[in-house]
């Protein structure tokens, strides 16, 4: 906490810059704090320090004593040759580089108003560490770090598809199969969906997209779920056809413990939904491809009408009857679906080939689509702070996820105008 301090201070200048010397009494000026290095080597890089009558371009590396450097072996290591400055809160000893120069050492002080309320919100016991506050940040202050968690959050989950391209030697239509087939678990049941979806290549699936039985054949076999007592004459012919294109294929079921049926609404069961994932597949040759053609949302949406098989209108699992009732996907189901998979391949399309037009359809989307319900928007409404859209949804999970549940105050925009306003 005490060096994420320095850190904050020295990056945003929170501290009186006049009159700054070295402990051997140099005068220092800073010109450029630098920008912060967020991977291995100094914190901070391309900064630029006056000390007496020298100016000095290069690294910036802050600890909180001067004895961590040699701690951490900075004074064994050739990145760090380039340091012109070491800011410290304490300087207890010298510091040098690999050829023995000395490196000017500034022992900065953090004001006692930020440090008050860093650590307040860092004890904060509520789930928001602002929420007493956040009500004094101005709503267009909110808004603009709201568009920037968005970029942030699409960002992130392009990294994610650029991974998982890379598994499918970049075969989009492959790697879309997969995200898909883990959004269709919703959640409960995302990996074991997406467990099904690796064990069986959409090659295979391709050479029957004509046939929905062949296809829920598969499907179902490579789910695990087909191996149960449960049975009838539709399961009997499945388990028969599934036998003869397991051989085929040399295919291997995932196990069918790894499915979750207990708090399920009927219309979440995991059979309910392979059927319409089936349906999906069955009904959409290139789907990445459909997907990008799509110039409007209700385009993209009109991809997801799945429906399920005439069994499936009368059963939610194996050999056991309910009342007939057709199982579309919901309009919630295909604006999660929507919103978790189709919107970042399209920004991740977008970014990966240098095209912005995708990116901006993919942002335009969530702004069209209703905000999700979930009691993280629920702690966000409770607060008082817009949710009007799907972007806003998104936004907000972000800063939940990746900035209040692991208390970085310091690197939220919320937080650094709390804190701003508390230096002095």
């Amino acid at each position: 906490m005490r060096e994420a301090l320095l850190h904050y201070v020295w990056q945003y200048k929170l501290f009186s810059v006049y009159k700054l010397k070295t402990p051997d009494n140099k005068a220092v000026e800073i010109i450029d704090a630098g920008k912060p290095n967020t991977d291995a080597g100094p914190d901070f890089f391309n900064a630029k320090i006056k000390i007496d009558d020298t100016l000095w371009a290069g690294n910036v590396e802050i600890h909180r004593r001067s004895s961590d450097w040699f701690r951490h072996g900075h004074e064994k290591d050739k990145h760090y040759n380039n340091v012109i400055l070491h800011v410290v809160e304490i300087a207890d000893t010298d510091i040098f580089r690999q050829n023995g120069e000395k490196i000017p050492q500034l022992e900065l002080q953090v004001s006692e108003g930020i440090e008050r309320k860093a650590n307040e919100l860092y004890r904060q016991n509520k789930q928001i560490a602002c929420a007493d506050e956040i009500a004094d940040i101005p709503a267009i202050y909110i808004r603009d770090w709201k568009n920037a968690l968005l970029v942030e959050r699409l960002s992130q989950k392009t990294s994610e598809i650029e991974n998982r391209l890379k598994n499918s030697h970049f075969h989009w239509e492959e790697a879309l199969y997969i995200v898909s087939a883990r959004n269709f678990g919703f959640g409960t049941n995302g990996q074991a969906f997406e467990q099904t979806a690796q064990s069986l290549p959409l090659s295979v699936l391709a050479k029957h997209k004509n046939n929905l039985f062949q296809i829920e054949a598969l499907l179902f076999g490579q789910s695990g779920l087909l191996f149960t007592d449960e049975t009838d004459e539709y399961v009997d012919s499945l388990r028969k056809e599934y036998d003869f294109l397991a051989k085929k294929y040399q295919l291997k079921p995932v196990d069918g413990a790894v499915w979750k049926m207990a708090r399920l609404r009927p219309d979440n069961f995991p059979h309910v939904r392979i059927a319409q994932f089936a349906d999906l597949i069955h009904n959409s040759s290139k789907l990445f491809s459909k997907i990008l053609e799509k110039q409007d949302l209700n385009g993209v949406k009109s991809v997801f009408d799945c429906k399920v098989s005439g069994y499936w209108l009368e059963h939610y699992r194996f050999a056991k009857t309910s009342s007939k009732k057709a199982k579309q996907l919901g309009k919630k189901a295909v604006d999660t679906i929507i919103i978790n998979t189709i919107v970042p391949f399209l920004y991740a399309y977008g970014t990966l080939k240098e095209n912005q037009e995708y990116k901006d359809r993919a942002a335009a989307f969530l702004e069209q689509l209703k905000p999700e319900e979930n009691s993280v928007v629920k702690q966000w409404r409770d607060l008082n702070i817009p949710v009007d859209n799907a972007a806003d949804s998104q936004a907000l999970l972000q800063l939940k996820k990746q900035y209040c549940e692991d208390k970085k105050c310091l690197y939220c925009r919320i937080g650094h105008k709390i804190l701003k306003m508390n230096y002095k």
